[in-house]
């Protein structure tokens, strides 16, 4: 039976022949009709009104979703006023007009870099290489402290750097670099907060200082006359590394031997006395034994320190020089002693006679015979 005939069932009022439905596509089928249901329909308006409602709803869903990526940082302003900073990974958020988000990288490092002539406080001209390296810190402060923080950094960079150098000599900025850059890092860093540009400085350096091209050649000749300072220095403090060990050995060595003479000095005088103590006893006990010993020890020392000369006449003469150290030549031969001037001074008789005689002693066999 034809399907626009008078009896067939055609409820929709289309002319349309009824689709076949194969046994192995009734899966496929089942899908795609509530779809046919969806974008089908009576009215040709209705599905119009579908479609947009469908693209609405598409952009509503991926327009408040925000993926955020480890670098960046997520400023979201809701009406124009900053709401929230979102942290990395994926967000939700309002649709836009509500809220908006501006993406910011806050791990990337900057760089900075400028040479500028600096007047240092002894008035001398010095080109000063200038090396930043910073980044965001705050996403905020950077997006709406300042109109433009990158420009706000170099000015305030340019004028730490002239007010840290103006402070210090030439010679500061030449060999002690490191210590301007850290101060001036310190400083820069305090102006960018007061500032509020959002910016963390990570690193100044000051990796260059150098004279202008026009008081170049006067600059290498203090530079010289610098270096000859240090080299003198360097050995005067090696000489006297060197020589004060030295005395104070010799000082040492001479304070030993003083110490060792003195002390040879004393016993040699403490003997001396203690021997002319015991003489002294000795003569009193003996006057006339002391004085031959005595004289017998001065002739023998003499005669060991001097020359014994033998005339023709068979007499022994003694040589004695009279300056001690052999005699004056030119002065002529020293005068012979002979042996009869030397004898020893002895008591007359007439005092030997003087004295009374003594009884003799009585021994032992007379006082046993009584």
């Amino acid at each position: 039976m034809a399907w626009n005939t008078p009896g067939s069932d055609n409820s929709g009022g289309s002319n349309r022949p009824p689709r076949s439905r194969r046994p192995g596509n009734r899966g496929l089928d089942q899908l795609l009709d509530p779809l046919r249901g969806l974008f089908g329909g009576a009215g040709g308006g209705d599905g119009i009104w579908r479609w947009v409602a469908i693209v609405l709803g598409l952009w509503v869903l991926f327009n408040s979703f925000v993926l955020i990526t480890e670098q960046q940082r997520g400023v979201v302003l809701r009406f124009g006023q900053f709401a929230r900073v979102l942290q990395p990974g994926p967000h939700l958020k309002a649709p836009w007009p509500i809220e908006r988000v501006t993406k910011v990288n806050a791990t990337e490092i900057k760089t900075f870099s400028e040479t500028v002539p600096v007047l240092t406080s002894d008035e001398n001209i010095v080109n000063v290489a200038i090396n930043v390296q910073y980044k965001i810190g705050d996403p905020q402060q950077y997006l709406f402290g300042t109109r433009n923080g990158d420009e706000v950094l170099k000015q305030a960079t340019l004028s730490t750097v002239r007010e840290q150098v103006g402070r210090a000599t030439l010679d500061t900025v030449l060999g002690a670099r490191a210590q301007l850059g850290a101060a001036s890092e310190r400083q820069l860093q305090r102006s960018l907060d007061t500032y509020r540009t959002g910016l963390l400085v990570t690193e100044l350096n000051l990796p260059d200082a150098r004279p202008p091209q026009e008081v170049k050649p006067a600059f290498d000749d203090v530079n010289s006359a610098q270096q000859d300072k240090e080299r003198l220095i360097s050995e005067s403090r090696a000489y006297a590394a060197k020589i004060v060990p030295e005395a104070r050995g010799e000082a040492a060595r001479t304070r030993t031997v003083a110490e060792g003479y003195k002390a040879s000095a004393i016993a040699r005088a403490t003997g001396d006395a203690q021997r002319f103590s015991l003489l002294v006893d000795e003569y009193k006990a003996a006057p006339e034994v002391t004085r031959k010993r005595l004289w017998l020890d001065t002739v023998q020392q003499v005669l060991a320190d001097n020359r014994t000369i033998v005339g023709g006449d068979s007499r022994q003469l003694i040589y004695v020089p009279m300056d001690g150290q052999g005699g004056n030549r030119a002065a002529g031969p020293a005068p012979a002693l002979t042996p009869e001037l030397l004898g020893p001074v002895t008591s007359t008789p007439q005092a030997q006679d003087t004295r009374p005689a003594r009884d003799a002693r009585p021994n032992g066999r007379e006082e046993s015979t009584r």
